[in-house]
């Protein structure tokens, strides 16, 4: 059973309130995860069934193996480092023959953290305080090599933001402690990020679709494609045609001659800028 997930809104800094609970914001993915008549079902946060991708999550330690649907984040652990490795989860999630899923569940398995219950015995519980799900979740999830429930932090947003990033995890959620789980974006959930920031020169711009290729330190350092304002894209657009130099089927490329400042979660192993986003034009 797919339920649409609840999704937190940006806020700018970390803060202490005794109205909150706070919990780390692992780079993964979102998973929601349906256990009916002891047949599990994971999805996508947009519906999408992913269920033979991550054999390892189905055995799920519920009590009394009892309907189910929990929400929260997987995310895969680097050996190497013991950290979170987010290109390690991108390689794992973009797996599909059965016996490299198989063999990598078994090197490598994800670890799914549970932060919310959406319904359990048959009955919708997402109208309830996420302090009465969050005990609910305590009650009947037991956990296992594989599924935790997630670490959570009552009143000391900024304390738990420092630990955390220390550690290489960088933000943290706020939740109101009397939010029902609604299945949309609700600003009764912040998710507070810890951004690095880089200057970028633009080095060209897609064709089809909005996107800017950009560099950094004399090399391509990937696509930015959000966080642009319709005034900053127009402004762009006035100018690049003085500044064209070549084109191919997908790009037409420019002089890097427009700055920009980008904020993005650290850079892939490839060398790239994660997820971008447009902060301002650097004059």
């Amino acid at each position: 059973m797919f339920l649409p997930p609840m999704l937190p809104v940006a806020h700018s800094h970390p803060f202490d309130d005794e109205r909150y609970i706070f919990e780390p914001l692992i780079d993964g993915h979102r998973l929601l995860l349906s256990m009916e008549n002891g047949i599990v079902r994971l999805y996508t946060r947009h519906g999408h069934d992913i269920t033979s991708r991550y054999p390892e999550l189905h055995p799920v330690p519920v009590l009394d193996n009892s309907d189910v649907v929990l929400d929260g984040e997987v995310y895969c652990i680097d050996p190497a480092t013991g950290r979170i490795d987010p290109d390690g989860m991108l390689d794992r999630f973009k797996l599909t023959k059965p016996m490299t899923i198989r063999e990598a569940s078994v090197r490598n398995p994800v670890h799914y953290n549970v932060f919310d219950i959406l319904r359990y015995r048959g009955r919708d519980v997402r109208m309830l305080a996420l302090s009465e799900r969050k005990k609910l979740l305590g009650e009947v999830l037991e956990g296992n090599r594989c599924i935790s429930p997630a670490i959570e932090v009552e009143h000391s947003g900024m304390a738990l933001f420092e630990a955390l990033r220390r550690n290489g995890v960088r933000g943290i959620v706020a939740k109101r402690r009397t939010s029902a789980y609604v299945g949309r974006r609700d600003d009764s959930w912040l998710k507070i990020r810890d951004y690095d920031y880089a200057v970028v020169q633009i080095a060209g711009y897609r064709k089809n679709q909005f996107g800017w290729l950009v560099r950094h330190r004399d090399r391509i350092a990937g696509l930015l494609e959000h966080g642009v304002p319709s005034a900053h894209k127009n402004a762009f657009l006035g100018v690049c045609g003085k500044l064209a130099t070549h084109e191919d089927r997908d790009f037409v490329y420019v002089e890097p001659a427009i700055q920009a400042r980008v904020r993005h979660r650290l850079w892939t192993r490839d060398g790239l800028l994660r997820k971008p986003e447009f902060v301002e034009f650097v004059v």
